[in-house]
């Protein structure tokens, strides 16, 4: 696989090297240069609209041209929120996945599902949308998109929440999602307040989701790993407003163990996201942070690194993120990777 793509490896390296973009505190210090044994691509909110659609296949073929990469996450939102929620257009994002020539792990994104329910999405039911989604995304649980790959699905029903551990660093993909994890009313469809259906979705997901949080923390403190990621849709500390209870408070017991379980663990942590579509780097946990005030949580998280990746129309280029040797300052580094198409 790395042999067939060596010679369009050589070209787009040259070709973006001298444009790199520079990502903030977390990618340079001192003893980072040592050659990392696993680099993985993330990408999120991509793509949006009619243009983005069309240049997707060539961003596809960017990355899988990248001799380094040997694994691909997408957080989620795999259209933008005002272009329909129909089932052709899942079938063709499916099939520009199955183009990755690496394992592909996709967490799903509001967008393709809870906000379904707008006129202009099509009006649809979302939970009907998330089970759609499932259907095409995960038909094979287990198994990763692009390259298939074994991954450790905790509870069959959530078979989008995934593990899986590469080079001492453990990988969970959790299915959390904006719209307030879909606790916002489906106004499109008539309801103003959440129905009973779709708090008790919401409810059994997040349960979930912090269950796989927890599990992949012990496994990880019990192996003695050097870092956690998490990666998922929504953006739970976006700087660009200030939230009101209805925006995040769906998010406060994710919020609580991510504390909880970073605190009490020895190695790195790392959040990844996408939802708020600006490149992001902070600590939003830390002692003083707005964020533990606004959840109301105990405690605080001053070592989790949290990360946001371009999307949307800041869709211009690709989260290169490297695991570096042991010594190195930091477990991860990264770069952003413009896309040259």
């Amino acid at each position: 696989m790395r042999r067939t793509r060596a010679l369009a490896a050589t070209a787009a390296t040259a070709a973006v090297a001298a444009f790199v973009l520079t990502s903030g505190p977390a990618q340079a210090a001192d003893g980072q240069s040592k050659p990392g044994h696993e680099t993985f691509a993330v990408i999120g909110d991509v793509p949006y609209g009619a243009t983005q659609v069309a240049e997707f296949p060539g961003w596809v073929d960017q990355i899988n041209a990248d001799p380094d990469v040997s694994l691909a996450f997408h957080v989620g939102d795999i259209k933008n929120g005002s272009t329909r929620c129909d089932d052709a257009y899942y079938r063709m994002i499916r099939a520009q996945f199955d183009r990755f020539v690496d394992p592909l792990v996709y967490t799903p994104g509001d967008n393709e599902w809870t906000d379904c329910h707008r006129a202009n999405n099509g009006a649809y039911n979302p939970l009907e949308r998330l089970a759609f989604d499932r259907s095409v995304f995960f038909d094979h649980p287990g198994t990763t998109l692009g390259a298939p790959a074994k991954v450790s699905v905790a509870d069959p029903a959530f078979p989008e929440n995934v593990s899986l551990r590469r080079d001492g660093v453990d990988f969970a993909a959790l299915h959390v999602v904006g719209s307030n994890n879909d606790l916002q009313p489906w106004t499109g469809i008539g309801e103003t307040t959440a129905t009973p259906e779709q708090v008790a979705e919401e409810r059994a997901r997040m349960d979930a989701s912090i269950a796989l949080l927890r599990r992949t923390f012990a496994e990880a403190q019990q192996r003695h790993d050097r870092a956690v990621v998490v990666l998922q849709q929504a953006d739970m500390f976006d700087p660009t407003y200030t939230p009101t209870a209805d925006d995040i408070s769906a998010f406060t017991p994710l919020v609580q163990a991510l504390v909880d379980e970073t605190s009490a663990f020895d190695g790195d942590v790392y959040l990844v996201n996408g939802d708020s579509h600006v490149y992001n780097y902070d600590r939003p946990l830390a002692p003083g942070s707005v964020w533990l005030e606004r959840y109301g949580v105990t405690g605080s998280a001053a070592g989790l690194q949290r990360i946001t990746v371009d999307g949307s129309s800041n869709n211009r280029d690709w989260l290169k993120v490297t695991v570096n040797r042991p010594g190195a300052d930091r477990v991860l580094s990264w770069e952003r990777v413009p896309y040259t198409s």
